[in-house]
């Protein structure tokens, strides 16, 4: 019975000190687990800064770009729009000179020759209109201002049909050139905004 017994308390020690060797254990080990939660959360916290700056940097660089487009975008459109206005304002220019021009800017006479007639027309016609112009007018008439059709009876410099239409810039049409360039020039600004628009129009159907 003494013998059992003292194998009982001994056995009760050796399980104890084996809990408490198991606690010790433990220690160091959730120790370890703390300093590597830790660890793991510093470094997702560096991550985040720097997708949080990366992506700042990535905004940033997005609006000044943007920035720049529009600034590009905006300086087209002044450009254009100052293109247009000093377009706008030569032909302005040219009409308000051909509106003053009128057979009285010249001296009358019996007949023309061609060299007369394209000296009369470059004084009317916008020096970077008058080879449109002029284009128009080899076609038409070879710059014969009497220049009449045989079967439509068009007349003319510009072949105007009929030819009496041109009496609303001067009575004089059907003998003076002066007249005829003034009324050809307002009938090309008035119908095609210009002698090249004219033109342009001419060729693909060779006729205005």
């Amino acid at each position: 019975m003494g013998a059992a017994a003292g194998s009982t308390a001994q056995n009760n020690d050796a399980e104890a000190t084996a809990a408490d060797s198991t606690l010790l254990a433990d220690i160091p080990a959730g120790q370890q687990a703390q300093v590597q939660t830790e660890s793991l959360s510093a470094q997702a916290d560096v991550q985040a800064i720097a997708a949080d700056a990366s992506a700042k940097k990535d905004a940033e660089e997005a609006a000044r770009k943007a920035a720049a487009e529009s600034a590009i975008e905006k300086k087209k459109a002044a450009e254009k729009a100052e293109q247009a206005a000093k377009e706008a304002k030569e032909r302005e220019e040219a009409e308000e000179k051909a509106s003053r021009s009128s057979s009285a800017d010249f001296p009358v006479q019996s007949s023309y020759s061609i060299s007369q007639i394209q000296a009369m027309a470059r004084s009317m016609v916008p020096a970077d209109q008058f080879q449109c112009f002029s284009n128009i007018v080899d076609h038409e008439s070879d710059w014969n201002y009497q220049a009449v059709n045989p079967s439509s009876g068009a007349y003319g410099l510009f072949q105007a049909l009929p030819g009496s239409k041109m009496s609303s810039v001067g009575a004089d049409w059907q003998t003076n050139p002066a007249t005829q360039i003034k009324w050809g020039l307002n009938y090309m600004n008035d119908r095609y905004d210009s002698p090249c628009g004219a033109w342009s129009f001419w060729q693909a159907n060779s006729w205005y």
